[in-house]
């Protein structure tokens, strides 16, 4: 019996009905041409849109529900999407995979300067990136070094942002980079990274740049921006904590890092949601006492269900 309209309306409502109180708080946004006429497709398509899913990442979500009516040969509204193999994931599978970090990247410190990363490796934080602004190659170079020097002694793992060529250079642990970074690599700097032994970490805003991340093998992905954050302009929305889930279930064969607008009392929420790291910026960088806070934070990170 073939599928009206109506049956395809029918399926997007069961779809919103069933999610619509995890996903709360996006607006709808409009519905992108259908590249197929399958039904099941074309419903997750219209109901990830209603609850406010980009155009991109609700085209991979309707990809998926679509491979997993396939796959088990009946359509459920209930259960979203989370099966990797629905999405074509790799998972760090295959030859052209970056150099494996822990799963548990726990407290992850972004830092301006040298000075704070010193000041937070001293203090026993595990995991510590430089976030260096500067387009004078000289001044990255010196930074990234005193960076390297800095945590030398601790068994804090650098990570640099941005500036992969002098973190290789310089001997950092790894290397984090944002979705525009890798717009700007070529296939011959893929390479270089992968050859050098370097870790990376991957910036993600959504499912298709969780994709895209995966296709790179990274030795970590990031999540977010999960909260509203005023250090730099968001091209996306914040993700809040239904998505942040939904992230982690999916992308759970990576360690996770959870980053955006997290302070202490978003600790718990965000530990619950499964990721194996929380990053932070202005908690530490504005806290009258960064040592004590930074100890606080470790504490709530060993508390949280993620260490069990």
């Amino acid at each position: 019996m073939s599928t009206t309209p109506d049956d395809i309306d029918r399926m997007a409502r069961d779809i919103v009905r069933h999610h619509a109180t995890t996903f709360a708080g996006f607006a709808p946004q409009p519905t992108p041409a259908s590249d197929t006429q399958e039904p099941v497709y074309q419903a997750a398509l219209q109901a990830c849109s209603t609850l406010g899913f980009i155009a991109a990442d609700a085209l991979c979500l309707a990809r998926a529900w679509q491979a997993r009516t396939q796959r088990t040969g009946q359509f459920s509204a209930a259960d979203w999407p989370d099966d990797p193999r629905d999405f074509g994931l790799r998972l760090r599978n295959g030859p052209h995979v970056f150099a494996a970090c822990p799963m548990q990247l726990g407290l992850y410190a972004v830092l301006p300067d040298a000075t704070w990363v010193q000041r937070m490796a001293h203090a026993g934080v595990p995991t510590v990136q430089l976030r260096f602004k500067s387009n004078d190659p000289a001044a990255i170079a010196r930074e990234v070094a005193a960076a390297v020097q800095a945590v030398r002694g601790t068994p804090a793992r650098l990570f640099i942002n941005d500036h992969w060529r002098a973190a290789i250079e310089a001997g950092a642990y790894g290397v984090h980079l944002g979705q525009e970074d890798l717009d700007a690599l070529q296939p011959a700097d893929l390479q270089t990274l992968r050859a050098s032994g370097i870790r990376l970490g991957v910036s993600t805003h959504g499912y298709a740049e969780m994709l895209r991340a995966d296709a790179l093998g990274p030795s970590y992905v990031a999540l977010g921006a999960v909260f509203p954050t005023t250090l730099k302009a968001m091209a996306t929305a914040p993700q809040g904590l239904g998505r942040l889930a939904a992230y982690a279930r999916l992308m759970k064969a990576y360690p996770l890092v959870a980053i955006g607008g997290i302070g202490a009392e978003q600790f718990a929420p965000v530990r619950a949601t499964g990721v194996g790291s929380v990053a932070v910026v202005r908690a530490l960088l504005n806290a009258a006492d960064p040592r004590a806070e930074a100890q606080k934070l470790m504490a709530l990170m060993a508390d949280g269900p993620s260490a069990r």
